[in-house]
């Protein structure tokens, strides 16, 4: 008997981690509504231009929703942040309609995508914004048009997010 206990406990423990596992198995982007309220503003995230953000944490059955993917990576790479982070996703600009309709269902996994950063983008809340493609020739035509450079989101420096910016100093919204 004490054999077949034996035996046993070791396909307990595994089923117990196939449980934890696929606990936290990566979410499906949601369609963003006009519900999806912006997790730092509280404002309806429609209501603003540019790419938006959603970041999926364990054990939360929703995301929480950024205004501007600047926001979601701030919240990916801020020191404070405790949450484990299952993913984020971002609008893919190369599939929006334009800057000011970027989209309710393109979204891309941030961890994919290729980021034009440092251009001249104003996002949804006004500040500089980080612009995500899934396509390089589309973030390369981006950045012909609009300035910057091209980042994976593991390149992208916690300063260029976390440091506050003064928004007298911002200049031009994107008109795409």
């Amino acid at each position: 008997m004490n054999h077949a206990l034996a035996l046993m406990l070791p396909l307990a423990l595994l089923m117990g981690c196939k449980d934890d596992v696929a606990s936290r198995a990566i979410p499906d982007p949601l369609i963003l509504t006009e519900e999806a309220a912006g997790h730092y503003c509280q404002m309806v995230i429609l209501e603003h231009q540019g790419p938006k953000g959603q970041v999926h944490l364990a054990g939360f059955p929703a995301p929480l929703w950024f205004s501007q993917v600047r926001d979601g990576i701030a919240y990916l790479k801020s020191p404070e942040q405790t949450a484990e982070i299952l993913v984020l996703y971002v609008n893919d600009m190369g599939r929006a309609v334009s800057w000011q309709k970027p989209g309710e269902s393109n979204w891309i996994n941030a961890n994919t995508a290729f980021f034009a950063v440092n251009s001249d983008a104003i996002g949804g809340m006004g500040a500089p914004e980080i612009a995500p493609f899934s396509d390089r020739t589309k973030a390369e035509e981006f950045i012909t048009e609009h300035g910057g450079e091209i980042m994976l989101l593991a390149e992208i420096p916690a300063e260029l997010v976390l440091t506050p910016i003064e928004l007298d100093t911002v200049a031009l919204e994107t008109s795409e």
